[in-house]
């Protein structure tokens, strides 16, 4: 398997976010859905999605960056810790001569004692062991057969609304069994968070593979993300800025009233505490509201207002603080 950092194309040094960022761009662009007469972009959809689950894991990450793992996630040196002798070519000990079991009062030294030892011994009957002749389980014997294979992941996108995704509200996703589950967003839920699904996928000998579901969070109109909060513009008109007032203001859980005080300027930001993302520690951001000072946009209404103003001079100067 390729190395994870080439495959999401990021350096090493390369950041939780950056990784993130790339994972998702591969991801949209080499999505089994969007590439159907494309089967090389399924292959390497299946390359991004594992090397992200590897880097995404801080420990995992560790563990490959020292070495210890190669970009499967399997050990590299699975003898490790066994001494400096090591293993030859032929099973035995590096470096094994015939004179080196001398020293031992002329006995025969028995090596399957020694094996048993180190991997558990082999059951039943050891061989006893001269020079060349390695008895026990792994050396010369019954080799193990690998497990049997899991079926294949099967990889889901999922829509998800931009006020669901806020408050995380549960999702439907029909399974391609036909079966349709109830899914919990999880918190700090993203564009291009990728969820697992045990036992969702595929069978095979050695059990079902997992269903891999890919968020995808819809825009909105009025709605815009930053970091944890959610920005939105509201429009008010010159007479509640003037008087100030009570106004409805949507918000991702329902409309609220929000207090404008007389007076107050277009441009003002307002904060709603506890009406923005979900965060990952499961609490939520603000929503910021910048209001806008809305004028009549009928010409009738401009006339009237205008009129209104017609003996009415503002000496106050709001462009002196710029220099002009």
């Amino acid at each position: 398997m390729a190395d994870p950092y080439t495959t999401l194309g990021v350096a090493r040094t390369a950041s939780e976010k950056e990784i993130k960022s790339a994972y998702r761009k591969l991801a949209k662009q080499l999505h089994p859905d969007r590439n159907t007469d494309n089967p090389k972009a399924a292959e390497r959809f299946s390359q991004a999605t594992n090397a992200y689950d590897l880097l995404s894991d801080s420990d995992k990450r560790a563990q490959f960056d020292r070495g210890e793992i190669d970009a499967e996630g399997n050990p590299t040196n699975p003898f490790g810790g066994m001494g400096g002798a090591g293993f030859g070519q032929r099973g035995g000990p590096q470096g094994f001569r015939p004179e080196d079991m001398q020293g031992f009062g002329g006995d025969e030294m028995d090596l399957g004692d020694l094996f048993d030892g180190l991997f558990g011994g082999g059951g039943g009957r050891r061989a006893r062991s001269g020079p060349g002749n390695f008895g026990g389980a792994g050396f010369g014997g019954r080799r193990s057969s690998p497990p049997p294979q899991k079926g294949a992941d099967i990889h889901y996108r999922l829509g998800v609304p931009f006020t669901d995704a806020a408050t995380r509200a549960d999702q439907r996703i029909t399974l391609a069994d036909g079966k349709t589950i109830n899914l919990k967003l999880p918190a700090g839920v993203e564009d291009g968070t990728q969820m697992r699904l045990k036992g969702k996928g595929q069978h095979g000998p050695g059990g079902a593979g997992d269903g891999l579901v890919m968020v995808e969070v819809d825009a909105h109109p009025f709605y815009r993300r930053d970091g944890d909060h959610i920005r939105m513009d509201l429009p008010i008109t010159l007479g509640e800025a003037v008087r100030g007032g009570k106004v409805k203001c949507p918000t991702v859980d329902g409309p609220v009233m929000l207090t404008i005080k007389p007076g107050t300027n277009g441009g003002t930001v307002m904060r709603l505490k506890g009406k923005g993302w979900s965060k990952k520690s499961g609490e939520r951001g603000d929503q910021l509201i910048t209001l806008e000072i809305q004028l009549p946009e009928s010409a009738d209404g401009l006339d009237a207002l205008a009129k209104r103003l017609e003996d009415w001079e503002d000496d106050n100067e709001p462009r002196s603080k710029l220099g002009v």
